[in-house]
């Protein structure tokens, strides 16, 4: 009997520019298939799932006009037995495939799936690489090797070197590598950002299928506008679009928060990347060029911050993700035991930079770094929610979240419910950081300035309740040791006044 593979391909694994697609077998079929436990493993965001259903049907398409043969199973086909081992059992027996092929998972979960499945496989199997990141999974681990610490500039400044991006030999371009500290200015008061590309696709077979299998969703879609790229070409023509209209001012600005303006100048490609229509590197070499080109109009800084977030922060996140895990996501360093507060899946709330992020969050399915990071992670920080809670949030409402990039970034950045792996101290603050960020604070139901009595903003007892609560945790971590001599300084009844405005608060936290 003639050899016959099967080959699969996952909704996250679409890349054809990988060696798989260079010529065409008809001995090799590809298998892509919804299923639903994919689709339950969270509550996600509608916008995701039709994102995800979207792009891996105009793969198959892409596939089938290459003349690879190809399976493709939807949601709601009557043979799809819903998971990855029974449909990949059904048609190893059922079309008599002699081996079976699949690239790396980038999920832990999936993973560990698959190599169950293969470990009780009666033919042969072989595991390929993505050919996608610019590091191995092991290879953080290697190079942080006998380390108590993982900082994230050395890996960056490693994978610098390795690519040769933005390097003379063995040192940086311009002789600093990091440009951070310009890249943290407020949006000026009546500064319009450019408008952002958004895409008009068709997404009501899908939604169809998905409202007949009765899939738990939240957020909201426009399903025959559905603004986000669906395939490579739409995905090339957005990073096209960043590096010619928001890359001269993407890192000034990465940090701003406006109200009603929910892209600014983000690129907004993870979505495309995490999926791996287009590829890390050829993002970089995108931008790169275009500054080469103009290098007057796009700053260095520009560039520099943009390039640190693709090839040294995503690169470091799942370098932490394939050394830390499965222990990983069972972190809980401050012990929080809370709920999130319900306005989380509505965004009805009288504080304004929450109410913003939320809802914009429910409706386009994302937020930027600084919005996730010091308002919706912020706050959930200081209301000491559990962070198995904090995650599966973040896993469901943010169409480029996979467990990989979420989990390190929300569970290590956000909650630093890792101890300190991933982030040097607890990202909290009062309201004096959001509003010197963003314009939220100016027009909120509450006082940016009154810290207790009536419409006193939350954010300042909260933060202060945080850090006298965690003192036995914190109080040695040298980046945060002025907050505690801050705190141990005020007055006895100042004190009580915020740990009793902070109770307050807490104790009806869904009021407000």
């Amino acid at each position: 009997m003639a050899d016959k593979t099967l080959r699969l391909i996952l909704g996250d694994q679409l890349n054809c520019k990988h060696s798989w697609f260079e010529t065409t077998d008809h001995s090799i079929t590809y298998v892509i298939m919804e299923i639903r436990t994919e689709t339950d493993y969270a509550t996600h965001h509608i916008q995701k799932i039709a994102g995800f259903f979207a792009a891996m049907r105009q793969f198959s398409n892409f596939l089938e006009s290459k003349k690879h043969q190809c399976i493709y199973l939807n949601i709601n086909d009557k043979d799809n037995l819903q998971s990855l081992e029974a449909n990949l059992s059904f048609l190893i027996q059922r079309d008599h495939y002699t081996k079976f092929e699949y690239q790396l998972p980038d999920e832990y979960r999936v993973d560990l799936i698959l190599k169950k499945f293969t470990s009780q496989l009666a033919i042969a199997f072989k595991v390929y690489d993505t050919e996608h990141f610019f590091s191995t999974r092991d290879e953080l681990g290697k190079f942080f090797e006998g380390k108590k610490t993982f900082l994230m500039e050395s890996f960056y400044r490693a994978m610098r070197k390795k690519h040769q991006v933005l390097m003379s030999g063995d040192n940086p371009m311009t002789g600093q590598w990091n440009y951070d500290e310009e890249n943290r200015k407020k949006l000026p008061k009546n500064h319009k950002p450019t408008a952002p590309l958004v895409f008009t696709n068709n997404v009501s077979d899908i939604m169809d299928a998905i409202v007949q299998t009765d899939i738990k969703t939240m957020g909201v879609i426009d399903k025959t506008n559905f603004i986000w790229p669906v395939n490579r070409d739409q995905s090339l023509e957005l990073l096209a679009y960043f590096t010619a209209e928001c890359l001269p001012l993407f890192g000034t600005y990465q940090d701003a928060m406006i109200p009603d303006e929910w892209s600014l100048y983000h690129s907004r490609l993870s979505f495309s990347l995490n999926t791996k229509m287009i590829a890390p590197a050829e993002v970089i070499e995108a931008a790169i060029a275009a500054w080469q080109k103009e290098p007057e109009r796009i700053a260095y800084n520009q560039l520099e911050g943009f390039v640190r977030q693709i090839i040294g922060w995503r690169e470091y996140m799942r370098g932490i993700y394939w050394l830390k895990m499965p222990e990983y996501a069972t972190l809980n360093f401050f012990n929080h035991k809370e709920k999130l507060p319900d306005w989380y899946w509505t965004g009805k709330t009288k504080m304004n930079c929450l109410k913003d992020a939320i809802t914009q969050s429910l409706t386009f399915a994302y937020a930027h770094h600084i919005q996730r990071l010091m308002i919706t992670g912020n706050f959930a920080l200081l209301a000491g929610t559990d962070s198995d809670e904090v995650d599966a949030w973040y896993l469901g409402i943010y169409i480029d979240a996979l467990d990989w990039v979420e989990i390190t970034n929300t569970r290590g950045m956000s909650q630093f419910a890792d101890g300190g792996i991933v982030g040097t101290k607890p990202y909290v603050s009062s309201a004096a950081y959001i509003d010197k960020m963003s314009h939220y604070c100016g027009t909120c139901f509450y006082n940016k300035a009154k810290k207790t009595g009536d419409r006193a903003c939350p954010f300042n007892s909260l933060y202060w309740n945080f850090y006298d609560k965690q003192e036995a945790k914190l109080a040695h971590n040298p980046r945060i040791g002025m907050m505690y001599k801050v705190w141990h300084k005020m007055k006895p009844e100042d004190k009580t006044a915020l740990l009793e405005q902070a109770d307050y608060y807490l104790k009806n936290i869904n009021e407000l």
